[in-house]
């Protein structure tokens, strides 16, 4: 019985205004004889922001492909076509026309290691490319 009356005072105190809360407290303090503005404050432990949770627990990432070098250097964009065409499993035109409009991502939701290996390949032949 008591548990069901603590919990119906509990609900009812979910709905005040936060005016409502605050004369509360005041008739609390005068009818009881307590003082709340002499509680002093207790530490307590601060949870990080989701930004940071995100940071440290990231187990998966995505690769973006920034830029490739001009139609000038045919042999490193050939290159780039083969390497984007074995990532991603591309035809020769996809992988060609993929590489018309970046930054695109390539891949995502791989591993840290998939992401830096694919990174190197495609850096090595002087494409430019972001992990995040």
């Amino acid at each position: 019985m008591i548990l069901i009356l603590v919990n119906e005072i509990i609900e009812q105190l979910k709905k005040l205004t936060l005016f409502e809360a605050s004369e509360l407290v005041k008739q609390i303090e005068q009818i009881f004889g307590v003082e709340t503005s002499n509680i002093s404050s207790v530490p307590i432990a601060i949870e990080p922001s989701i930004d940071q949770q995100i940071e440290t627990k990231q187990d998966t990432f995505d690769v973006i492909l920034e830029s490739i070098p001009g139609e000038e250097d045919k042999s490193k964009r050939l290159a780039i076509f083969r390497i984007l065409r074995e990532v991603t499993l591309l035809g020769l035109k996809e992988a060609k026309e993929l590489t018309n409009s970046l930054p695109k991502m390539i891949k995502e939701s791989i591993s840290k290691q998939q992401a830096e290996d694919i990174q190197i390949q495609l850096q090595n032949v002087g494409a430019v490319v972001k992990i995040q």
